[in-house]
C-alpha cells in the first residue's frame, strides 16, 4: 500500500531548507523531498529524500508509484539572473517541471476523490513597470497590477500561476464526468533574506549578499543603484507565509494567488542597516545597468491586504526583529564557526 506523502521539491534551496525544518518542527515527518543535491546529513536523517531532476518524468512516476501525495510544496526553480542566461533551460525547469507536477496533482486528487494541495511560490519578478515615474505612482502594487515582466523568470512565474488556476479551475471541463480538481495555492514573494543559506543568483539578493559579504568581512560591490527599492521578507515569514495558506480553509480565500511581503528598503537603506551592525563593513556601488533595470521594474513595495483578510496573514518580523533577532546574530554565528 503506498504510503501517504507530502512532495516538497527545490528541497536543497533557501525556501526547502527553512520550509522542511519548520514542518518537522511541527512532527511532520512524512516528507518526500526531490532535488538535484543532497540535502545536509542532520535533515536526511528523518525523511526520504530522492536526488533527481524535477524533469525526469520516470523518477517522479516512481515516487508516485510508491507514495499517495496529498499535497505537493513546489519549490524548484532555476532563478532569475540564471534564468536570463539559459532562458531554454529555464523554461524547461521553471514551466515544464511545473506542469508535469501539476498533471501529478491533478491525477493524484481525482484517484483520492479529494483535491490535492499545490502550493506555489512564485514572485515579485511578476511584475514590470515601465519606468521610475511610474514606480514612484504605484507604490503599493496590487495583485492585477502590471502583471508585464521583464525577465524570463518573471515570465515563467506568471505563466505558472495561470497554469495552477488552469488546472484547479477548468481543467476536464469538457469531461462527461465531474473531475476532482486539485487545489492551487500561490503567493508572490518579495526578495528573501535567509541567515542560515547562501544567496543564490536572485536579482533581489543584493540585499542578503551585502549582509553575508559584511559579516564574512569582506568588500562588496552593489549592482544596484543606492535608490534602488524593493520590498523584502525574512525567510522564517516566506515559510509562514507558505504553511499558513496551505492551512487555510478553502472557503476562505478568494483568490488563487497572493501578494505577501514585509518591509521596503532601498539598497542605500539596506547598506545603512548593515553598518549599524557591521561598522566595518566596505560596501560600494557599481550598477549593472541590465540588472538594475529589472530591479526598477519591480514594485517599490507590495500591496497584500488581501491575504491579511483572506487567511490573516501577517508577517512576524519586521525590519528591526529581522535584523536584530533573526539576520544579524544567526549570520555572525554562521561565520564565526
Amino acid at each position: 500500500m503506498r504510503k501517504k506523502t507530502t512532495l516538497i521539491t527545490g528541497a536543497s534551496g533557501e525556501i526547502g531548507d527553512a520550509l522542511i525544518q519548520k514542518l518537522l518542527k511541527e512532527g511532520k515527518t512524512n516528507l518526500v523531498t526531490l532535488d538535484i543535491r543532497p540535502l545536509a546529513p542532520e535533515i536526511s536523517r528523518q525523511i526520504t529524500h530522492v536526488q533527481g531532476d524535477i524533469c525526469d518524468q520516470s523518477l517522479l512516476a516512481r515516487i508516485v508509484s510508491e507514495y499517495e501525495i496529498d499535497a505537493i510544496y513546489h519549490l524548484a526553480a532555476l532563478l532569475s539572473t540564471r534564468a536570463e542566461f539559459t532562458p531554454e533551460a529555464a523554461h524547461k525547469v521553471n514551466v515544464e517541471g511545473t506542469l508535469v507536477l501539476l498533471n501529478i496533482a491533478s491525477d493524484q486528487s481525482q484517484w483520492q476523490g479529494k483535491p490535492v494541495k499545490f502550493i506555489f511560490p512564485s514572485s515579485i519578478a511578476i511584475y514590470g513597470l515601465p519606468d521610475l515615474t511610474e514606480k514612484a505612482n504605484f507604490l503599493h502594487v496590487r495583485e492585477w497590477e502590471w502583471n508585464n515582466p521583464r525577465t524570463m523568470y518573471g515570465s515563467n512565474k506568471l505563466y505558472c500561476e495561470m497554469l495552477g488556476i488552469y488546472f484547479s479551475e477548468y481543467f476536464r471541463q469538457l469531461a462527461s464526468d465531474r473531475p476532482v480538481m486539485l487545489d492551487f495555492r500561490s503567493v508572490r514573494f518579495p526578495g528573501l533574506i535567509s541567515a542560515f543559506t547562501v544567496p543564490s543568483g536572485g536579482t533581489s539578493d543584493f540585499g542578503p549578499e551585502m549582509l553575508h559579504a559584511a559579516a564574512k568581512g569582506e568588500p562588496y560591490a552593489c549592482f544596484v543603484r543606492e535608490d534602488s527599492r524593493i520590498p523584502f521578507m525574512a525567510m522564517p515569514d516566506a515559510v509562514k507565509a507558505l504553511v499558513d495558506i496551505a492551512a487555510a480553509p478553502r472557503s476562505a480565500l478568494s483568490r488563487r494567488v497572493y501578494n505577501v511581503t514585509s518591509f521596503s528598503l532601498s539598497a542605500g537603506e539596506f547598506r545603512q542597516w548593515v553598518l549599524k551592525y557591521f561598522p566595518q563593513a566596505e560596501i560600494s556601488f557599481e550598477p549593472d545597468i541590465k540588472r538594475n533595470d529589472i530591479v526598477d521594474s519591480w514594485p517599490a513595495d507590495l500591496d497584500d491586504r488581501i491575504a491579511r483578510k483572506d487567511w490573516g496573514w501577517n508577517p512576524d518580523f519586521d525590519i528591526t526583529r529581522s535584523f536584530e533577532e533573526y539576520l544579524v546574530p544567526n549570520i555572525k554565528m554562521r561565520y564565526q564557526k
